[in-house]
């Protein structure tokens, strides 16, 4: 669908306030910039900067890109024949292959990155959705299998998926910080996914497999 006047002006006015933010909170530190120092730069009200971002977090890791949905919804359009575990494997070798903005792998992320490492609130607010991630997996897992009350076999899964999502952005933070290019990370990671798969019991890479 070919997009309309309207929404070409909010996705700009909001990808405006986003790259004003960020470029002060890099400069300048997360906890020492203000919303209105934000709307300012950014050339709208405080309130307009309101109705794109429901609070100041966002403005680095927004909700539609930062989701508590993330690896559930990976889950869920799998393809048939495809287990839960293969399913996030595929998907992250997918987007280290792209250098995908989700795995922070775009030109420019290393002193981003720094500056969400620096703040208190924006490491908080990564573990937190990692926490939520899990727990939205295990949902879908639960559903998915039928599993009877009590079963721990979907909420082990999907810490073990937790487990290595978490561990892939640990990795790639490290190397940005030490320095290396995106390509090499990509490199890197993409042979660090195949020593997990390689340490995964078949019981998980085959468990949810989505029939078809």
């Amino acid at each position: 669908m070919t997009e309309g006047l309207r929404e070409r002006k909010k996705r700009q006015t909001r990808q405006r306030i986003s790259e004003a933010a960020l470029g002060l909170f890099v400069a300048r530190g997360f906890d020492k910039v203000t919303i209105a120092e934000v709307a300012a730069a950014a050339d709208v009200s405080v309130n307009t900067l309101y109705n794109y971002f429901a609070a100041k977090e966002d403005l680095v890791l927004p909700p539609d890109e930062a989701s508590p949905q993330r690896l559930a919804a990976i889950v869920r359009d799998r393809q048939p024949g495809e287990s839960a575990v293969r399913a996030v494997l595929d998907r992250l070798r997918d987007e280290l292959r792209r250098r995908d903005r989700k795995v922070g792998l775009t030109a420019g992320f290393g002193p981003v990155f720094e500056m969400m490492r620096a703040a208190p609130t924006l490491t908080a607010r990564l573990e937190d959705l990692g926490r939520q991630m899990t727990e939205a997996l295990v949902t879908v897992l639960t559903e998915e299998t039928g599993a009877a009350p009590g079963d721990p076999m979907p909420r082990v899964v999907a810490s073990q998926i937790g487990w290595f999502h978490s561990l892939v952005y640990g990795e790639i933070g490290r190397r940005i910080v030490a320095g290396e290019q995106p390509a090499t990370i990509a490199a890197a990671l993409l042979e660090l996914l195949d020593v997990v798969e390689g340490t995964l019991g078949e019981r998980a890479l085959g468990y949810a497999v989505r029939e078809g």
